[in-house]
């Protein structure tokens, strides 16, 4: 994966959501800020006992989805406030494989650090697992066969 991508997934700050699938194909979908990309196919994320790492045990796979409102002021969206149109809109989805976790270890421990400046104290507690996890496909927020560098 080019450079460019690691840099956008990576940009702070940003939020995105994260979604997963029980095996029984039930989906959940969270706000997550946490994921980072370590390089240019894996991703670190840390998660509670929840339902997110709940479907990742029973089901390893997962999409990212981050977007921002392009403040392009060329918008052919002359007649409707700005972001109320999908072309308003630019991000990415990152699909994604659970290589492992890990409920304890160094890596948990320094994620939990980094989270306690800032989600305090008792939120990074809650971090239960972190979750590595492997990119097999990356695509536009919003596809027309453009290519997720274009959209970006």
């Amino acid at each position: 994966m080019p450079e460019n991508l690691m840099e956008y997934f990576n940009k702070a700050p940003r939020l995105g959501v994260f979604s997963t699938s029980s095996k029984d194909g039930k989906v959940d979908s969270a706000v997550f800020g946490s994921p980072h990309m370590l390089d240019e196919k894996t991703v670190l994320a840390a998660t509670a006992n929840n339902r997110t790492f709940a479907n990742l045990l029973e089901n390893p796979y997962a999409m990212y989805i981050i977007m921002e409102q392009c403040l392009d002021s060329s918008s052919e969206n002359t007649n409707m406030e700005p972001g109320s149109s999908a072309m308003d809109w630019k991000g990415i989805r990152v699909y994604m494989k659970m290589t492992k976790y890990e409920t304890s270890g160094e890596m948990l421990d320094m994620i939990r650090s980094q989270a306690a400046s800032l989600v305090g104290e008792e939120g990074a507690k809650m971090l239960y697992a972190a979750v590595t996890l492997e990119i097999y496909e990356v695509r536009p927020l919003v596809d027309f066969g453009q290519g997720w560098e274009n959209s970006i």
